[in-house]
């Protein structure tokens, strides 16, 4: 009777010379080639596969009965040269790759190497495999070559090839390239959609700043009666966002409570962000107390939503109890508690809290926290102290930094330093009309129109085109968009009307029109004409029609608010007994009884 060789006890392999030694043990006693065996060896080769792919080959081809399942797990861990390397010696053998070979070889491939293995696949059939179809319409779509993946994909199409993953994969792939149109028509002819799919339409219309038509999809689906998840969730809580649609946030936030989605860190951080830049704080707060663990982005994220709302106190006590709580601030904390103090014009806070956070927790300013620096002086009228934070800091100051004592110049009147700090701004950001008006109306407001006339003479030989004032306001779900001297909707005339009829009460109150943002040199009664249809304006007179007696109007602008939209506002929220609530490019403004948040400081 012959004795059968034991089989040796599996030991932790932790250096190549250890498994040299198990090799040579299992070679020893004729083991070498059992599967089991092999399968580990080759496994501990994977760690490092580009450094022990000599040693994985050599096994590999003296192995006496070689099998793709022994290959395939070195593939996905190689780096795409070396697996093309392997494929040809498995080729070599020979021996054919089977269904797993090329979905690990194609995703992370090179364009040159995925078109040989498309040659490959084709050659070998397996074009007609989902998995492997699948895997090249990746590597396409990562190469950036939509027009070779859509070919791969309609020739499929007909032989039935084609599976859920595939029609996902092209939808992903095509967004994440910016063709979400493309990807909306794929996404139509889907013959059936998971979750995946449906979120991949979402947030690709999410990254691609179409947030209505993320919110459209997201309705679709609901209709469809499909169970969302929380990544669908977060898609449709971040589009809500974008588009600031309060209204569709809440409805979002009530649909993940009613159906039961876990709410993870990530997804409460949306859910708090969308309600402070929605301009309801008050609710973003019920919900950050609501959570029982918050991790440091969700506080970040509530700080700079009391930061951006004005309520700065606020958000130095929420800091301060934070620390308490043991959590330790990072460079975005730094970001929003200065620029909490900045704007409730808390200058000795910010001063002490940029100290504090830099010197107990080590965070190194960056940029920006100089930039908040500079507008936290700025805004006090400080312009010394920022001129001073400029000079000292460690790098050279970018047009953000230097644009914040710009506006600073601007708002305190200080035309020597605003212009030379103006055509530095100008000559680091060239395209951008702001800078340009800026200018031109700190030059204006000295009665300097020569200069002026100069500034406007090289945006035009610049082609930089003032950008128009835009307003947006939701009413009962419709999201209307009013532009500053252009009014193209159904009620133009009721709203042009309103707007007068706003204006005159206003008036008769003792509301005057604040002309000095008023960029041509003109005679003041013909300014107050171009005041009347600045886009909050007529949006404003939108809402009065629209809603009802003490409904909160809530607008979203794309610039700053300007000084006689802020005055006429504050007006308008006592005379017609309503809460306006302005988001501008800077910060949100809540105006009630005649006052706004802010307390004129902004």
């Amino acid at each position: 009777m012959t004795a059968t060789a034991p089989t040796p006890t599996p030991i932790p392999l932790t250096t190549i010379a250890e498994l040299r030694q198990h090799h040579s043990q299992l070679v020893r006693l004729g083991l070498a080639s059992h599967p089991t065996h092999a399968r580990r060896l080759l496994a501990f080769l994977a760690r490092d596969p580009a450094a022990h792919l000599p040693y994985a080959a050599r096994l590999l081809a003296h192995h006496p009965d070689p099998h793709p399942a022994l290959f395939n797990p070195l593939f996905a861990a190689l780096p795409p040269c070396h697996a093309a390397r392997l494929l040809a010696l498995m080729l070599s053998l020979p021996l054919p790759p089977d269904h797993f070979t090329f979905p690990r070889i194609l995703p992370a491939a090179p364009l040159p190497l995925a078109a040989q293995l498309h040659a490959l696949l084709l050659k070998l059939g397996f074009h007609y495999h989902a998995q492997s179809l699948n895997a090249l319409l990746a590597a396409y779509l990562a190469n950036a070559r939509p027009d070779l993946a859509s070919r791969a994909f309609r020739t499929a199409a007909p032989r039935g090839t084609l599976d859920v993953v595939s029609w996902t994969t092209m939808v992903g792939g095509l967004c994440k390239l910016g063709l979400v149109d493309e990807a909306r028509e794929v996404f139509d002819e889907m013959p059936e959609r998971n979750l995946i799919s449906w979120n991949a339409m979402i947030s690709g219309y999410v990254k691609a700043g179409r947030f209505l038509d993320a919110l459209d999809v997201f309705d679709e689906m609901r209709a469809l009666g499909v169970q969302g998840n929380g990544f669908i969730a977060a898609s449709a809580v971040v589009a809500c966002t974008g588009a600031g649609t309060l209204a569709h946030g809440w409805e979002v936030h009530r649909w993940v409570e009613q159906s039961g989605i876990k709410v993870d860190e990530k997804l409460a951080t949306a859910v708090v962000d969308m309600y402070c830049k929605c301009g309801c704080v008050e609710e973003a707060w019920r919900v950050f107390e609501a959570l029982p663990v918050k991790g440091l982005t969700t506080w970040n994220c509530m700080i700079g939503g009391f930061a951006v709302h004005g309520r700065g106190r606020d958000a130095v006590r929420l800091f301060g109890r934070m620390e308490r709580e043991g959590v330790a601030p990072d460079d975005v904390t730094l970001v929003n508690v200065l620029t909490a103090c900045s704007h409730a014009g808390m200058v000795s806070e910010g001063r002490h809290y940029f100290n504090h956070i830099v010197e107990r927790y080590g965070v190194e300013p960056k940029m920006e926290h100089y930039g908040c620096m500079v507008d936290l002086y700025g805004r006090a009228g400080m312009l010394d102290e920022a001129q001073k934070v400029i000079d000292n800091m460690p790098m050279e100051p970018d047009v953000g930094v230097l644009g914040a004592l710009f506006g600073a110049c601007r708002i305190h009147g200080d035309v020597d330093l605003g212009e030379a700090i103006g055509w530095r701004v100008i000559e680091l950001d060239p395209q951008n009309s702001g800078r340009y008006v800026l200018l031109a109306n700190l030059l204006a407001s000295a009665g300097r129109w020569e200069d002026v006339a100069r500034v406007r003479q090289l945006m035009d030989e610049r082609n930089v085109s003032k950008e128009a004032g835009r307003s947006v306001i939701e009413v009962d779900g419709e999201v209307c968009e009013f532009q500053c001297g252009s009014l193209h909707h159904p009620q133009a005339a009721e709203v042009y009307a309103m707007a007068r009829d706003m204006m005159s009460r206003i008036g008769a109150e003792g509301y005057a029109p604040d002309t000095r943002d008023v960029l041509h040199d003109v005679a003041e009664e013909e300014k107050d004409a171009p005041l009347l249809y600045h886009s909050e304006k007529l949006a404003i007179a939108f809402g009065l029609l629209r809603t009802r007696p003490g409904d909160t109007i809530r607008i979203t602008k794309n610039l700053r608010v300007c000084r006689d939209c802020h005055e006429a506002t504050k007006f308008v929220s006592r005379v017609f007994e309503r809460e306006i609530v302005v988001r501008d490019r800077n910060r949100f403004h809540h105006f009630k009884d005649g006052k706004c948040s802010c307390n004129d400081y902004w």
